[in-house]
């Protein structure tokens, strides 16, 4: 993407999508997985904290938005995630598969999000 299309912001019209495809996985989001066998909505980041420690970060897929910018080639894809707590109240490791099981309760609250979460 060039400086100058950057620059100049994206389109005002944007696309939402209930998944999407990359790298051979395929995603969809939470509401789209109501009433199917099977379903991906979950992701993880890696990421490092202040302090320079390794942390990974888990969500579920929210909504998937696509950003067109002027030139009509550049898209960007965003991903709205809900995100969970990765403490030890969190977020539990099977020793043996390494399965990673998290606390649905554990819901992180985005800044944004005047709701309470339980």
């Amino acid at each position: 993407m060039s400086l100058s299309s950057l620059s100049l912001g994206p389109e005002r019209k944007v696309k939402c999508y209930n998944g999407y495809f990359i790298i051979g996985f395929v995603f969809h989001t939470e509401e789209y997985r109501h009433g199917r066998k099977t379903y991906n909505n979950g992701g993880c980041v890696k990421g490092l904290t202040s302090s320079e420690l390794e942390v990974d970060y888990y969500g579920r897929l929210e909504e998937v938005v696509e950003l067109q910018y002027h030139s009509g080639q550049n898209r960007e894809f965003l991903f709205k995630c809900y995100w969970y707590d990765t403490t030890d109240r969190g977020i539990r490791v099977d020793p043996h598969y390494g399965l990673v099981e998290i606390n649905s309760k554990a819901r992180l609250r985005n800044v944004n999000d005047r709701s309470r979460v339980d």
